[in-house]
């Protein structure tokens, strides 16, 4: 089967045309499906209030253009911009890219990243998680706010205050392995290695995951996760932790 992969990427992003089809491709090479990656790109220099929202306000062209190449599903790749719009805000976007391609031929599955990590980490039973991410002070007690308000507990958050988001996607993946070692993980269930999907974190899950011995998983990573079940396949993918099949290092 040929699968067509949709996502609107901030303009700024450099990670999630990276990190997911990564994620497919290590699934290619163990099954017969194929997938091909498609994006449509929005204007976002600064991850700051109000280019967040700016930004929420052009994604219906990108769906449109999106559903000009009929991808199966689209993602939104931005958590943070859903997420500072309110609580559940997730469910507000799928209804609103729905609406702007109903005159579209061909209607793909809508998701975002956003949902994709709180929906994952409930699937998966995660109940209590420990968690980095790269924003400010004020936008990370956002973000913690909304997975708590979605149920699930937040123990423990290191965030690294980077307001650049070409920065954020410079950073250098193996450098969580040193930063997880000052994270409280003790009685969580999973650890999100990266709450964002700019911050590049897909070398380093395996190996937290060994080094902890929990389940360790990112929003690229659950978003790859959803994007499968949302095609009705497993959602497995070799090298990208618990949340797509790993069993490395879990105690």
């Amino acid at each position: 089967m040929k699968y067509r992969i949709g996502q609107i990427v901030p303009s700024s992003n450099i990670t999630m045309e990276r990190e997911v089809p990564a994620i497919f491709a290590a699934r290619m090479q163990a099954l017969p499906e194929q997938f091909s990656f498609h994006s449509s790109r929005v204007r976002m220099h600064r991850v700051v209030a109000e280019e967040l929202e700016r930004m929420n306000r052009d994604m219906g062209r990108c769906a449109l253009e999106l559903a000009d190449a009929r991808v199966d599903v689209m993602s939104t790749a931005c958590l943070v911009a859903t997420m500072c719009m309110g609580m559940g805000y997730h469910r507000q976007v799928i209804e609103d890219l729905g609406h702007a391609i109903a005159e579209a031929p061909y209607r793909p599955q809508i998701m975002t990243s956003a949902g994709a990590l709180v929906d994952e980490l409930k699937d998966f039973g995660a109940r209590r998680i420990s968690l980095m991410a790269p924003y400010s002070d004020a936008l990370t007690k956002t973000v913690v706010a909304y997975i708590e308000h979605e149920g699930i507990e937040v123990s423990d958050v290191i965030n690294f205050s980077i307001l650049d988001n070409l920065e954020v996607g410079e950073r250098d993946p193996l450098q969580l392995l040193e930063d997880v070692k000052r994270l409280d993980v003790r009685g969580v269930d999973t650890v999100v290695l990266s709450a964002c999907v700019q911050m590049p974190s897909l070398a380093a899950i395996e190996p937290a995951q060994q080094a902890l011995g929990i389940p360790v998983t990112s929003t690229a990573a659950c978003t790859a996760r959803q994007m499968l079940r949302r095609l009705n396949l497993a959602a497995s993918a070799p090298g990208a932790g618990a949340y797509l099949g790993s069993q490395a290092g879990l105690r």
